[in-house]
């Protein structure tokens, strides 16, 4: 029996196979397998798994639970995730012990050897989310993926021939553009969540700067954002970006500026006692920012007011 906290690496696509009772795989380096037809895994209902090649999956009718989700699913037609090699996904069994319904598909970056995909695959915002986001889909979107996951499987399932690897590299490509064009709806679909998450992101600042933080820690930095949201950097930037036109360091410095400002004016507080309250150890580090946004130094925006 392995420990519930040691974490199961698979190497390789045979070997998931093999772990979860399916038969050998048709091809060794790439293979889409149906979540129905997997068996049950008999060691523990909580598992940490860690693949040495990319996996891209939808899921419906989830029993089972998966750490990767920054909301709670709210679309019922399916929802998708994607991994790259190294990424820890850890998985909790329902109590009915059902597995949901819906495809994966691995591919291991041999299978990309040699190829323009090699390299291009790394590009895409979909794999950099550390499994931290879902993409919940529609069914129009959902049956557009349905159909090139069936001409991949029809090509690597027939006579491999010297065309079989552009061919499947190329309805990956066409599988990975739909993702990233699918996540880029998300962001316009979901405006409740994401009004929902401007609001919160606004009062974490708001008593971030307030507080001690900024005295004890420093600046505000992009990680503790996102690990207070459950996202990954990379996400959070995406988000912000659709929502705002800024980046997540753009909208932290807007942030501390309008803080800045309000102290410049409403209290006698030294350029330096300020910048230190805001978590600059240096008053040269904050005037230097300040100018840079404004157009103006501290002394100079403070002047202008009194």
């Amino acid at each position: 029996m392995i420990p519930e906290n040691s974490p199961i690496r698979i190497k390789t696509i045979s070997q998931f196979h093999t772990l979860r009772g399916l038969a050998k795989p048709k091809h060794p380096l790439i293979s889409v397998v149906d979540f129905e037809d997997m068996g049950q895994p008999s060691e523990s209902l909580r598992q940490s798994l860690i693949f040495d090649f990319y996996m891209i999956s939808v899921k419906r009718d989830m029993d089972h639970k998966y750490r990767y989700g920054q909301q709670n699913c709210d679309f019922d037609e399916g929802v998708m995730f994607g991994m790259a090699p190294n990424q820890v996904l850890s998985v909790t069994r329902g109590v009915n012990g059902r597995n949901p319904s819906g495809w994966m598909i691995m591919i291991h970056p041999d299978f990309f050897w040699n190829t323009q995909m090699a390299n291009a695959i790394r590009k895409y915002a979909f794999f950099d989310y550390s499994v931290s986001e879902a993409l919940f889909l529609s069914e129009d979107e959902e049956m557009k993926l349905q159909q090139i996951i069936e001409n991949i499987k029809q090509e690597y399932q027939a006579n491999i021939d010297k065309f079989s690897q552009n061919i499947i590299i190329s309805q990956l490509e066409t599988l990975l553009n739909y993702s990233e064009r699918f996540y880029q709806r998300q962001f316009i679909t979901r405006q409740k969540v994401h009004h929902q998450f401007l609001e919160r992101l606004e009062i974490l600042l708001e008593s971030y700067f307030e507080g001690d933080n900024p005295e004890k820690e420093g600046l505000p930095s992009v990680q503790h954002l996102s690990d207070e949201f459950n996202m990954s950097p990379q996400y959070m930037r995406s988000l912000l970006k659709s929502l705002t036109g800024q980046t997540t360091q753009q909208y932290i410095h807007e942030k501390l500026i309008e803080k800045a400002k309000e102290k410049l004016l409403t209290t006698n507080l030294s350029i330096s006692e300020i910048a230190f309250g805001l978590g600059f150890e240096h008053s040269q580090s904050f005037s230097k920012l300040f100018k840079s946004k404004t157009e103006t130094s501290p002394i100079e925006f403070r002047q202008l007011f009194n």
